[in-house]
């Protein structure tokens, strides 16, 4: 095939005018969670950097479907997603799928703009910790617990110890520091979008998109191609960026390395199975 024939196969306008490129970066899961599937600065920030550094990019898109998690880490990676954005002057687009709640709420907000279905979970504007006591169930079995402490309150609320109004009183202290963020980054983001009352929308309530949509927290129902597509036309470049993927069995092939062995693996397992847990508890509270 001569150079002539080869040039006619070849997409030369799409060379000459490059369709525009949106970068997709997905968030699915719980925020903070141990394990493989758990969502962190540390295992997003790559693709976060890569993400805005695409040529010809004129949006990043944010697929949110989280019910979640860790306050540190939902701030962590929404910072980062607005350092790029306002250092490279890029508009953020966020979508909900079924969960956008807690933390999964705080990374919506790192948009300019948030979109959702109408039957999507969005809100849980607050603050919730959860734990068990098993205090009483030492003392059935005859089994005393031992805790040896240099400061006062560095055993704050010990499963194992009955519970203390003192903790609770320091913890819902920490939790009402926690949630004074929240609510601050809302009223920031949001700003005069915001039309339903603050005693309901920072209540820790979920909405549906629709009633988000009238509540002010997201900007119109839509799905993530259908509104790219109409802003950037149907030639639009929907670019997923993702992290690098892990492989399940660190060391493989050639075990055992060093004294790792099948230990590394057995550790591996036993944190997925606990994060599976975790992640179910977490879910389950959207019925999902």
């Amino acid at each position: 095939m001569s150079l002539r024939d080869l040039l006619r196969y070849l997409p030369i306008e799409r060379f000459r005018n490059p369709p525009p490129v949106v970068a997709v970066l997905r968030f699915n899961g719980v925020i903070g969670m141990r394990g493989r599937r758990g969502l962190s600065l540390a295992s997003k920030a790559a693709s976060i950097e890569r993400a805005f550094g695409l040529r010809g990019l004129v949006a990043v898109a944010l697929s949110i479907n989280s019910p979640g998690g860790s306050p540190v880490q939902s701030a962590l990676i929404y910072r980062r997603i607005r350092q790029l954005a306002d250092e490279k002057n890029i508009p953020v687009v966020a979508f909900a799928e079924d969960v956008a709640a807690s933390g999964g709420y705080w990374l919506a907000l790192a948009g300019d703009e948030i979109y959702a279905e109408e039957a999507s979970i969005l809100g849980s504007i607050g603050v919730v910790s959860a734990g068990f006591g098993f205090s009483e169930l030492l003392r059935r079995v005859g089994v005393n617990r031992r805790l040896y402490t240099a400061g006062e309150r560095k055993a704050l609320l010990d499963p194992f110890l009955a519970e203390d109004p003192a903790g609770v009183e320091r913890l819902v202290t920490i939790q009402r520091d926690i949630h004074g963020s929240f609510k601050d980054l809302v009223r920031a983001r949001r700003g005069a979008k915001l039309k339903g009352e603050e005693s309901v929308l920072f209540n820790g309530d979920i909405f549906t998109g629709r009633t988000a949509l009238a509540q002010g927290l997201i900007d119109g129902i839509g799905e993530l191609r259908g509104i790219m597509r109409a802003r950037f036309g149907d030639k639009v470049d929907l670019r997923l960026v993702e992290s690098e993927k892990r492989r399940f069995f660190p060391g493989l092939p050639g075990l055992p390395r060093g004294n790792a062995g099948f230990s590394g693996v057995t550790g591996e397992i036993a944190a997925d199975l606990i994060a599976t847990v975790e992640e179910r508890l977490h879910w389950g509270r959207f019925g999902l």
